[in-house]
């Protein structure tokens, strides 16, 4: 029971932390050094295995087994935006393409597995960060903010508006730290079973800012968007003025001439026509009016600052099946975990900027960790070396996210693993795999707020034992991403893609 606490309290002490994506859409796969050197562990047996083969770590030998990781990673994600509107931007140089980059360091990444086996028992402990993409940060904003200035600027055109200056910045933290509890059991000595519950608390800060927004009205000149909008406006009002005493010109004109019943002559048709002209105008100038009101709220630039939080609790179940000394096979179900992020925000009305108003206060924000189905396999060959095969399936579009934004994937995520480790000595280990990871994106589904792009990723590290009770292992992990395109009309389009680099370090204490 020592042993049940110890694992506890070492959990409690990890928080405030940031993550490395390795997985699916919103779910880290990434919990490990073991899997920094080779992401095929879904069917390994080892400590490791808390987080990917549960029911595996039964067959580990009896007693207390603790594993700390900490890892570095370093990542960026680029938008590639081509928009008209840019062309009109102070600091863009006449440009359509602008370029948004997005930079996020985590310098410390832990994560802890623990067991207690005894018997045919295994009681396990784990705390990791499986969902979330850590901290994020562009400095020059994002193109869907920018483009709202720029159309903004394009619509007040007719006004004297020829261009426009604004800055921009985002911001995105998102993590969800879990707490899995459970406990295996051998059946026989060829089978295992568990059962165990996962605990996530999500947390999530989003801050956005667009200041500064200048008008230029010509030759150089920059003015403050609400004063333009004053200027604007009372031009509208002059004009409306104008014209309203010209209508009541040609009504009294036209007025005078139905009294005389000269309606048939030429002169009333002008009239009628000046009049249904000048009609359209006034229309017009009041539509631009009831604008310039919706705008003015933008005046001032746009502040977000949104804080999120929930918690929810899902099951995991898994099985483990060694066939001889040559292979072992595993499976691990985690359910779906239903989060409601609650917003605390400054964001208290619609926006024009249509990804803001998922920051809108009091909203609750469907985030589901989706379902995971891992399968693995591990072959050896001779008893120097084992190679590693895994599958993961991510049940996407079963899970509730905001808009139902799930419904616009082509398919659920998937991914396929491979990978071989090899005992140089008896002491030395040295191994290395890949991942292919495939999410079902489609051009609605993308946004430059948050967005993944399919990938693969190669790692290898080592496991050194020091003495028979501690093993000190290192990793790197790298992921290679593709550009997804999207064309969003003829003159409009984003390209997307990121890059993600971990380095980490661990030891595994045996008691």
């Amino acid at each position: 029971m020592n042993h049940i606490r110890t694992i506890l309290a070492i959990g409690c002490l990890c928080s405030g932390v940031t993550a490395a994506t390795a997985g699916g859409i919103l779910t880290n796969t990434n919990q490990s050094i073991d899997f920094l050197r080779n992401p095929a562990r879904d069917g390994a047996i080892g400590l490791d295995g808390v987080y990917s083969n549960p029911a595996g770590v039964a067959f580990m030998p009896e007693g207390f087994h603790l594993g700390v990781n900490w890892q570095y990673a370093h990542q960026t994600r680029t938008v590639t935006s081509t928009n008209p509107a840019f062309a009109l931007g102070r600091k863009n140089n006449g440009q359509n393409t602008k370029v948004f980059e997005g930079t996020a360091d985590a310098p410390c990444i832990p994560s802890i597995q623990a067991a207690y086996n005894t018997g045919d028992w295994s009681i396990q402990f784990n705390f990791s960060v499986p969902g979330g993409g850590g901290a994020c940060e562009f400095a020059d904003g994002l193109g869907s903010f920018e483009s709202v200035v720029g159309n903004i600027a394009t619509q007040l055109s007719p006004f004297g508006a020829k261009g426009y200056d604004m800055d921009g910045y985002m911001e995105g933290r998102q993590y969800y730290f879990g707490f899995q509890l459970g406990t295996a059991y051998k059946i026989s000595e060829k089978l295992s079973v568990y059962g165990g519950l996962r605990l996530l608390y999500g947390t999530a800060t989003y801050k956005a800012k667009i200041s500064n927004i200048m008008v230029n009205t010509g030759e150089g000149t920059y003015v403050n968007f609400g004063s333009f909008l004053g200027y604007a406006a009372t031009t509208v009002d002059n004009n409306l003025t104008q014209i309203a005493d010209g209508l009541g010109q040609i009504n009294a004109g036209m007025a005078q001439m139905e009294a005389a019943g000269a309606t048939a002559l030429p002169q009333y048709a002008e009239l009628a026509q000046q009049k249904a002209q000048l009609e359209g105008q006034q229309a017009q100038l009041e539509g631009a009016k009831q604008s310039f009101s919706s705008l003015q709220k933008y005046s001032q630039g746009v502040n977000l600052l949104c804080n999120q939080s929930s918690v929810g609790v899902a099951p995991v179940i898994g099985v483990d099946y060694k066939l001889n000394d040559m292979f072992n096979f595993a499976v691990k179900y985690e359910f779906k975990t239903q989060i409601r992020m609650k917003n605390e925000s400054t964001v208290n009305e619609a926006s024009e900027i249509v990804a803001v108003n998922k920051f809108r206060d009091g909203e609750k924000v469907n985030e589901d960790a989706p379902a995971l189905l891992a399968v693995g396999v591990q072959y050896s060959p001779i008893s120097e070396v084992r190679v590693n095969l895994g599958g993961h399936y991510f049940f996407d579009k079963q899970a509730q996210w905001y808009n139902n934004t799930q419904d616009k994937l082509d398919h659920n995520s998937w991914e396929a693993l491979a990978g071989a480790e090899w005992d140089v000595t008896d002491r030395l280990t040295v191994s290395a795999g890949g991942q292919l990871t495939r999410y079902g994106l489609t051009d609605d589904y993308m946004n430059d707020m948050s967005f993944v792009v399919n990938s693969y990723s190669l790692g290898f590290g080592f496991n050194y034992k020091a003495t028979d009770k501690l093993q000190l292992k290192a990793g790197y992990f790298q992921t290679m991403y593709d550009d997804y395109n999207r064309q969003t009309s003829a003159t409009v389009s984003d390209s997307f893609t990121r890059t993600n680099r971990v380095l980490g370090v661990g030891a595994e204490i045996t008691l």
